[in-house]
């Protein structure tokens, strides 16, 4: 998890890159992450991780701001990206966050690679 949020963050130069765990039914705990200080726990449906946990789908916010319930981290989050890991049951056990100091960073395409890279890290820690 701390070499792929660094790549991630390196190559694409991105706010904020980091995991959250899924700690216990409650909520997620910081996991390793690139970027200024995070949020270290965060509830079950709430914010964006929360959200994307809950559903058990990725979630793309075009502006953090009109999200209901947003978790502002950090005044400088503009827009983010939420995509769940899944153990070998199906189960959400992590959580990639991405955010961006400018709006409409994510789309969809941005969206099915992160899924895909994920489903890829997930194989290899679940």
């Amino acid at each position: 998890m701390a070499n792929t949020a660094a790549l991630i963050h390196e190559t694409m130069g991105f706010w904020w890159t980091g995991f959250y765990r899924v700690a216990d039914e409650s909520h997620l705990a910081l996991g390793p992450f690139q970027g200024p200080v995070a949020c270290y726990s965060i509830g079950f449906g709430k914010g964006v991780c929360g959200t994307a946990w809950k559903r058990e789908a990725s979630v793309v916010v075009e502006d953090v701001e009109q999200f209901p319930g947003h978790i502002a981290c950090s005044s400088a989050s503009r827009s983010e990206i939420v995509v769940p890991l899944f153990d070998g049951e199906g189960k959400v056990r992590a959580v990639l966050d991405i955010d961006s100091d400018k709006l409409a960073t994510f789309d969809d395409m941005d969206r099915r690679m992160l899924e895909i890279a994920m489903q890829l890290v997930a194989r290899e820690i679940y």
